[in-house]
């Protein structure tokens, strides 16, 4: 069956600067196997498919897989697949775009030329355990001056290291570490484009890969950040350096208290795809 397709790339304003991202517009119809051997065939971190909503409140529900299994919810698929949605010239129902994902229900807001989703509530948040924030530092082979839990679905465990030249060097040795996902951030210097840099790690076959821009990180980081920091209302982050992107994520705290993560989507394939 001919069903509409989509790569955009996500959290950036330059086309191949950012997170790539397929999307399957007209999902309906395909089973499981079949979503998951498209998505390991693309080869991408996560490929999406656009289904109609389980629930009136929601525009489109979206289901999220990574070549190796399905995701409840990732940051740069919920942009993207929304970006991808709204170019077909659909209309959402309300002024903000209502995403049905694993998680639930995911408001996304359009901003000018950016898009941003509210951030998930965390499932998991807290201090680390001793032995595992020590883990992570041999792996990194350096100092972690602060961990956090920070899983809204993926599992994340964010850490900070001492700064920026220290977090751009790491080439972590994660053999011995527990199958976890990490996010490892370190704060800029005053003047420069943004306020934190991030790398993030996860597990790939025997090894750990690296993600170039992560929406779903940089929305529990952001939590973590501005619990730590109240005074923390809005910032930049920057992600992909060492890979080679110009990954920008803008993060806001609205007056109630929810936490928005924003960038550009740049559209790069549309067409057809059979499946």
């Amino acid at each position: 069956m001919t069903r509409r397709f989509a790569q955009v790339d996500v959290f950036t304003e330059r086309a191949l600067g950012g997170n790539p991202l397929a999307v399957v517009i007209d999902a309906d119809g395909l089973d499981d196997e079949s979503m998951q051997a498209f998505a390991q065939w693309t080869n991408l971190s996560e490929t999406t498919f656009v289904l109609p909503p389980s629930t009136t409140e929601a525009d489109y529900r979206v289901r999220i897989f990574t070549p190796a299994g399905e995701l409840p919810f990732a940051g740069h698929p919920t942009l993207g697949t929304c970006a991808a949605w709204l170019a077909t010239g659909a209309t959402p129902q309300r002024d903000d775009v209502m995403q049905e994902c694993g998680v639930g229900l995911v408001p996304i807001r359009r901003a000018g030329e950016r898009l941003a989703f509210r951030a998930p509530p965390l499932i998991r948040s807290g201090p680390v355990d001793a032995d595992l924030v020590a883990s992570i530092s041999d792996a990194l082979g350096t100092p972690v001056i602060d961990a956090s839990w920070a899983d809204n679905g993926p599992g994340w465990v964010a850490v900070e290291v001492r700064d920026v030249a220290t977090l751009l060097a790491l080439r972590p040795q994660f053999n011995d570490l527990p199958d976890i996902k990490l996010g490892v951030i370190a704060s800029c210097d005053d003047g420069d484009d943004a306020a934190i840099e991030v790398r993030a790690f996860y597990p790939s076959g025997d090894s750990h890969g690296e993600d170039p821009v992560t929406g779903s990180l940089n929305a529990s980081v952001a939590q973590w950040l501005m619990r730590r920091d109240p005074t923390i209302t809005s910032y930049v982050a920057r992600q992909g350096t060492v890979l080679g992107r110009e990954g920008r994520i803008y993060v806001d705290r609205d007056d109630a208290g929810e936490i928005w993560i924003g960038g550009h989507v740049v559209s790069l394939i549309n067409g057809v795809v059979d499946l």
